[in-house]
């Protein structure tokens, strides 16, 4: 095994996360041949795959399987972290699953970032492919809050640290030289001069100026009715959208299938797909493991850039 080894988590045993798993996995590897990768989840869904481990029974409880989920989570760190694997690709997990199991950590970004110690993470919804063509790739500045907090906890600090991180990844993951980044508008038509809001001058105009200042290429604020546009026309390499659900329905409108979540930040490659434990799917035929295939490319994809061709910022 070696860094470019894959730790695939099955996620929620009541999902779809098993059969994604191993339909994406036959259906890669019949493109381009056996996959290098460990599968992680509960005792008994081992059969498909030729290394599987089994971190925890299952007895079909919600706690049972938050226990089961978490475990494997944990498990892939320790992987990780200790050189085993270089690239992580986890299956849906569902939040109140993992919080009735005694895990207070909101979802996979925060509970990643707590295992490794990671001083800071981020998480990057990112799609090579859109029905647009072109690929779009959206930083989402606060992540799993409620959108009442968000005035709270956006900061010109915030913004600037996030922006710092995303472009060094871009360099770094997705060899791209000069990154151009977005910041997207909290307000509606960027506050028109603060009619709607101060947003737009009092963070993210003082945010642009440093990033300019450290020779990081930033443009904004450009209103969220056309900065994706924009994006999926060529313009920009990234969007940092302020909050969640600005940067996400945009996103899984043109990529769905496609998107990929990529947590930055971290000493390994993490990546998932856009999509939840769809419940209601499990057992039917009608999961789609498209997004899965697509992580499992782009984890393999982003470790080469990391591990191998070990791109320098310019």
């Amino acid at each position: 095994m070696s860094a470019h080894t894959l730790a695939v988590t099955l996620g929620d045993p009541r999902g779809i996360g098993p059969e994604i798993v191993s339909r994406a996995v036959r259906l890669v590897e019949a493109e381009q041949g056996p996959l290098d990768l460990i599968v992680l989840g509960p005792e008994g869904y081992g059969q498909d795959f030729p290394r599987y481990e089994a971190v925890q029974s299952f007895e079909g409880s919600e706690v049972s399987a938050g226990l089961v989920a978490a475990c494997s989570i944990e498990r892939a760190v320790a992987l990780a972290l200790e050189g085993t694997v270089g690239s992580i690709v986890t299956a849906p997990i569902h939040k109140p699953a993992l919080r009735s199991a005694g895990f207070s950590d909101p979802g996979h970004t925060e509970m990643l970032r707590r295992l490794t110690g990671s001083s800071e993470t981020g998480m990057l919804m990112a799609a090579e492919k859109t029905d647009f063509g072109a690929p779009l790739r959206v930083l989402l500045a606060t992540t799993h809050v409620a959108l009442n907090r968000v005035p709270d906890l956006l900061n010109k600090d915030l913004i600037v640290s996030q922006a710092k991180l995303l472009n060094l990844s871009l360099m770094v993951e997705w060899n791209i030289r000069k990154p151009r980044i977005a910041l997207c508008a909290v307000n509606p038509h960027a506050s028109d001069g603060g009619l709607f809001g101060d947003e737009e001058s009092r963070v993210l105009l003082p945010a642009i100026e440093e990033l300019r200042d450290a020779q990081i290429e930033a443009e904004g604020p450009i209103p969220a009715d056309t900065v994706f546009r924009r994006a999926l026309k060529g313009e920009f390499d990234a969007v940092i959208a302020p909050y969640h659900d600005v940067g996400i329905a945009p996103f899984k409108t043109v990529t769905f299938g496609k998107g990929v979540n990529v947590t930055l930040g971290l000493p390994f490659i993490r990546t998932s797909p856009d999509h939840g434990t769809a419940f209601d799917l499990v057992g039917t035929g009608r999961a789609d493991p498209s997004s899965m295939m697509e992580a499992i490319r782009m984890a393999s994809y982003l470790a080469q850039n990391r591990f191998d061709t070990l791109a320098t910022p310019m």
